[in-house]
């Protein structure tokens, strides 16, 4: 199943196809229509042409400001309806503010990580892409896909995806399932000694690897705590999605009716 859904680029890490999950009253979320990645700042040419197979016709950007300025833009390159947010723009990433104000060990690491997804579904900047992104799916026409990424494809995007299956009645296990990809698909395992490493130069610091894993892969107990936010702060993330995204119960049957077969 792994290598059927994500996809191997040169310079885009994380792509992969969050269809084909069995979802409401035993249809299957269409394949081809709804993408995950990281970000594009690095696609190569051959990327680009590969991307412009796939009909992408929405892309949701959940970066900052900032992020966008020091990553750039390589795809896409026209024809992509690209949802941006200009809210919550910062000088440096708030995880490398964390790493280099205090003293960090693993356990912490992981207790900022998860006190991070607690906030995120309520961020403004947030807030605004994810209705957005509800919106442009209930547009899109027969054939035409749609890609949400942030800059590692796994935190801001791996809370909005498990939103959009949630609506589209895929069980909570497939949703997790596809989330924890995030730690094959991006080869959390071969490339964290590298990152770690990497960190450690850009911010002065000799933090041993596992610091460093929730920086550069997933646990479940991540999107656990966002979905546990949503619900206590909202009532259900049926709530949430109703009050604070405007997603009605009669809007959601528009996705599924759209996004099911």
């Amino acid at each position: 199943m792994m290598q059927d859904r994500v996809f191997s680029f040169e310079g885009v890490r994380n792509f992969r196809d969050f269809g084909a999950y069995q979802g409401a009253d035993g249809r299957y979320v269409q394949s081809g229509r709804l993408f995950r990645s990281a970000q594009f700042g690095e696609a190569t040419d051959r990327d680009i042409q590969s991307l412009g197979q796939l009909n992408i016709v929405v892309q949701a950007d959940l970066r900052r400001p900032d992020e966008r300025d020091r990553h750039g833009h390589k795809w896409p390159v026209t024809g992509v309806n690209v949802l941006t947010s200009d809210k919550g723009r910062a000088k440096d990433a708030p995880h490398v503010r964390f790493l280099t104000e205090v003293s960090v060990d693993a356990a912490k690491a992981r207790d900022w990580m998860t006190d991070y997804y607690r906030a995120a579904p309520f961020k403004p900047q947030h807030v605004d892409l994810f209705r957005d992104w509800f919106g442009a799916l209930e547009a899109l026409k027969p054939g035409e896909a749609a890609v949400v990424n942030c800059a590692a494809g796994k935190d801001r995007t791996g809370i909005l995806c498990a939103l959009t299956h949630h609506v589209l009645g895929v069980h909570p296990d497939a949703i997790m399932a596809d989330y924890e990809l995030t730690n094959q698909a991006a080869n959390v395992a071969e490339r964290l000694a590298e990152m770690a490493r990497l960190f450690n130069q850009h911010i002065g610091k000799t933090y041993p690897d596992d610091v460093y894993h929730p920086f550069v892969g997933v646990h479940a107990d991540f999107l656990t705590a966002a979905i546990g936010s949503m619900e206590a702060e909202s009532g259900s993330l049926e709530a949430y999605l109703e009050n604070t995204l405007g997603l009605t119960p009669d809007r959601q049957e528009i996705l599924r009716d759209k996004l099911l077969d």
